[in-house]
């Protein structure tokens, strides 16, 4: 069997099933190497600028193959000599023979290497933003829609007070607004490695400038500024502070600690009935049971959160470990920890909007369930209203509890429906009141201010977030698996 055939070879399914395809490109080895390449151009054309005997020719050389890599070149000369970047700078050379004594002047390895990380860093936390905009847009849209809508609320998965399904909408939410102002704030603080040399002292730069601070000061700017930077890192070893991948991980792990528990609700809800995300026409719940319809979506992104949350230990580790100004037992996990947590963000981003683009609220069955516990939680209503009508508190309460008790054997023992409101009706005691009883028994009597409470949290902190991602609203998201 040819050996080149894919199937042959294990694919991450982060990328062959999952991402999207500017994800899977901001991370690919094309943006990468052709990034080293504008790098190694952008020092080129720094130095020449501040005096260095490098000519246009040179430079128009580099331009002009920046984009065409012999991948197979690169490959084999990385066999032979154990180095990625000298690879590049051997494969990049032989197509620019008369650039290739300045290729990579004054510069490290990490250099390219990381000044590309945070580039796709930077990068990664763009693709993701607007996305996860638009899942609050839709998660908001739907809390709107349902803030008056009453439904049973559950603490310790128990029926309690009741909420309304917009609330419980926004208790999301708030955890996603939060999430969105940390990615942001990630996102602003990177800074650029820039030009630093092996350890972080620039020696070779100063050596190259003949002694002048202020022309390797400026150096350095000028490059941050032509890679899209405001600021760079002031100081470094040979690598930027691996801290900054524990800041950006670590943003990432929280989201996914966020999208864990919004569809582990969704899940919840969906056995209640109460709730279902999107269901295809063709689509097959169960290959056994063809009645089933499986909450997969949301089911796929608590699974791939989980790996999300846990990848965030990789960068702690790796930065604890790395000794005074550097060591390479950071690199094969970098590879693996950066790229598959934007890519895994990326993935349950692009889920949790087809989901929330689809939701499916049941205010039927939702209303069954109130309707069954409802009786116990207005008995406190029905003591106020026989007080207010001339009756004692206590007695009252001791009617109450006994009739509650009864229908409660009643629905566990027997398996019956809640006969509370029944029994009070029954029972003379309560004649004075049961023309109030619709009344105390109204589930919007029960919301509180619910309502309320999500239009000023939509109105003061969610709408005003997404205003700078007005323009990018209107991308819907059809998932193909």
């Amino acid at each position: 069997m040819d050996s080149a055939d894919e199937t042959m070879k294990y694919r991450s399914p982060l990328v062959s099933r999952y991402a999207s395809k500017e994800m899977a490109y901001n991370f690919s080895d094309r943006k990468k190497f052709t990034t080293w390449r504008k790098l190694w151009i952008f020092l080129a054309k720094a130095e020449k600028t501040l005096g260095l005997p490098i000519t246009d020719a040179q430079i128009q050389e580099m331009e002009s193959h920046a984009e065409d890599i012999d991948f197979a070149m690169a490959a084999e000369e990385e066999r032979k000599l154990r180095h990625d970047v000298m690879a590049h700078v051997h494969t990049f050379a032989h197509c620019c023979p008369t650039a290739a004594p300045i290729i990579h002047l004054g510069a490290t390895s990490c250099y390219v290497g990381d000044n590309t990380d945070l580039i796709m860093l930077r990068d990664g936390f763009d693709i993701l933003l607007p996305k996860l905009a638009r899942v609050i847009d839709r998660l908001a849209n739907f809390a709107e829609k349902y803030a008056e809508l009453p439904t049973l609320g559950f603490t310790h998965y128990q029926p309690a007070q009741l909420t309304t399904v917009g609330k419980r909408a926004c208790l999301w939410l708030q955890d996603l607004v939060m999430d969105m102002r940390n990615l942001q704030r990630a996102r602003d603080d990177l800074r650029f490695r820039g030009v630093k040399g092996t350890t972080g002292t620039q020696a070779s730069f100063l050596q190259l400038f003949q002694g002048d601070h202020d022309q390797v000061e400026e150096l350095d700017g000028m490059v941050t500024e032509m890679a899209g930077f405001k600021k760079t890192y002031l100081v470094t070893g040979q690598t930027y502070s691996r801290k900054v991948d524990i800041d950006c991980l670590s943003t990432l792990a929280s989201l996914g600690a966020t999208v864990h528990k919004i569809c582990t609700d969704i899940r919840l809800l969906a056995n209640l009935k109460e709730i279902e995300e999107p269901f295809e026409k063709e689509q097959i719940g169960s290959s056994a049971m063809p009645y089933k319809r499986n909450p997969m979506r949301a089911e796929r992104c608590c699974s791939l959160a989980r790996h999300l949350v846990a990848l965030v230990s990789d960068p702690l580790q790796t930065a604890s470990v790395q000794w005074l100004e550097r060591t390479l037992d950071d690199s094969a996990n970098r590879r693996i920890s950066l790229p598959e947590s934007f890519l895994t963000a990326d993935i349950i981003l692009s889920t949790l909007q087809n989901v929330t683009e689809g939701l499916v609220v049941y205010p039927k069955v939702i209303e069954r369930h109130i309707r069954h516990e409802l009786p116990f939680m207005a008995t406190e209503n029905i003591i106020m209203a026989m007080v207010k009508a001339g009756g004692n508190r206590q007695d009252c309460h001791e009617k109450i509890r006994v009739l509650s008790q009864e229908a409660a054997a009643v629905v566990k023992q027997e398996g019956g429906d809640n006969d509370l409101l029944a029994r009070v009706q029954q029972d003379p005691y309560f004649t004075p009141i049961l023309g109030q009883l619709d009344a105390l028994l109204d589930p919007k009597t029960f919301i509180g201010r619910a309502p309320q409470q999500v239009k000023n949290f939509l109105a003061e902190e969610v709408r005003p977030l997404l205003e700078p991602y007005k323009d990018k609203m209107d991308i819907k998201i059809a998932l193909e698996l």
